[in-house]
């Protein structure tokens, strides 16, 4: 219908026929498949739109093919296939207009003027330029989409080793309470049964306390916006760690040092979290029965240290497994430092220094690779 029209505005040209749309409908028909098979498609809508023009027939609808097949190839990535058919098209468009033409029908044409061509120059550039740009985007839109999803997996990493840390430093600790004293139960149980009820009456209440801290870690599994059924542990609940190390045979004594001040949600946690780590590699890995717990607050930053006076009771007197990788962690998510090692004068010293203001990069300093299991 468009080709007719144009047709009706161009006497000089041969009139449309069969031949003619049987071009026409090749051309349309292959940008079905300019999805799968763009730089086919391309040089072929490139092709048939060149016979067409070589024969006679009139300007027209015929070059918005061209135009649909180079656009699909250039935003599918093919921008040189896409170009070379377009330069093909102009090429053979050059030689029928300007020397071809006294062979070729309509008989009695003429060649072409120079100044037709700048429109023909400029509906290939607009072709090509509309072309990059939607190709731009589109990158561009796939590259955002790319780190959108790269983002949400970062989170979604970093969540569960969260949450792999939370359950670490809560079973590590209270299985450390409960071996001890299943172990104090089994060699009293005859000789002395009220000493191993005593026993057993602590391994059920660090097991219920145990229970209740994975509970806790669990629900932030729940649906987004639930509220935690009870707040994040924290250096306010030392005295409680205290009990349960000594409900393990250890005597642990806590000094604090400077002016005490609320820690962030965040460093309140993570030194909690330390401290209790650092105190169940006591009770497993050293020989001696007492620890000491220096709390120390600066106006930036909170110090934790923990000693112990020794020996240990194996060749890895810190722990051997993942308790100061995640003591590590949690002090580099605050752009702490974490430093643990044998004491010159014997026995075994955790410190830790959490800032307690926000920092730009993160960072840890990591000294011996001693951890608890």
């Amino acid at each position: 219908m468009g080709t007719t029209y144009a047709g009706q505005g161009q006497p000089d040209r041969e009139p449309v026929d069969g031949f003619a749309r049987a071009l026409l409908l090749a051309g349309t028909a292959s940008l079905l498949f300019r999805h799968r098979h763009p730089v086919p498609v391309a040089y072929f809508a490139a092709g048939t739109a060149m016979v067409y023009l070589g024969a006679g027939y009139p300007y027209g609808p015929v070059l918005i093919t061209v135009a649909v097949g180079c656009f699909a190839a250039i935003v599918a990535g093919h921008r040189y296939a896409a170009w070379g058919a377009v330069a093909m098209l102009w090429t053979g468009h050059l030689l029928v207009a300007h020397w071809l033409y006294r062979h070729l029908p309509p008989s009695g044409d003429g060649a072409r003027s120079w100044g037709g061509e700048l429109v023909v120059a400029v509906w290939v550039v607009a072709i090509v330029a509309v072309s990059e740009l939607a190709r731009t985007r589109r990158e561009q839109w796939v590259k955002e989409r790319a780190e959108r999803e790269l983002a949400a997996q970062r989170r979604a990493d970093e969540e569960r080793l969260r949450i792999a840390r939370e359950l670490h430093d809560v079973l590590a600790h209270s299985i450390s309470v409960i071996n001890v004293q299943a172990g104090v139960g089994l060699a009293l149980l005859d000789s002395d049964p009220e000493q191993a009820r005593t026993a057993l009456t602590t391994i059920k209440a660090a097991s219920k306390e145990a229970l209740g801290e994975v509970r806790q870690v669990l629900d932030t599994l729940r649906a987004p916006g639930d509220a935690p059924r009870a707040p994040a542990p924290g250096l306010g609940r030392l005295p409680e760690l205290v009990e349960q190390a000594g409900s393990a045979g250890l005597t642990v004594t806590v000094a604090t040092e400077g002016r005490r001040a609320d820690l962030p949600p965040g460093a309140d946690l993570a030194a909690f979290r330390i401290v209790q780590e650092a105190l169940t590699n006591v009770v497993r890995h050293s020989g001696s029965r007492t620890a000491r717990v220096l709390v120390h607050h600066a106006p930036d930053a909170v110090t934790l240290r923990v000693d112990d006076d020794g020996p240990a009771t194996g060749a890895d007197a810190g722990g051997s497994g993942n308790g100061l990788a995640g003591m590590r962690e949690r002090a580099a998510a605050l752009g702490g430092t974490i430093e643990a090692g044998p004491r010159p004068d014997g026995g075994f010293r955790v410190t830790a220094v959490l800032p307690t203001r926000t920092v730009s990069t993160p960072s840890a300093e990591n000294t011996a690779p001693q951890e608890d299991e």
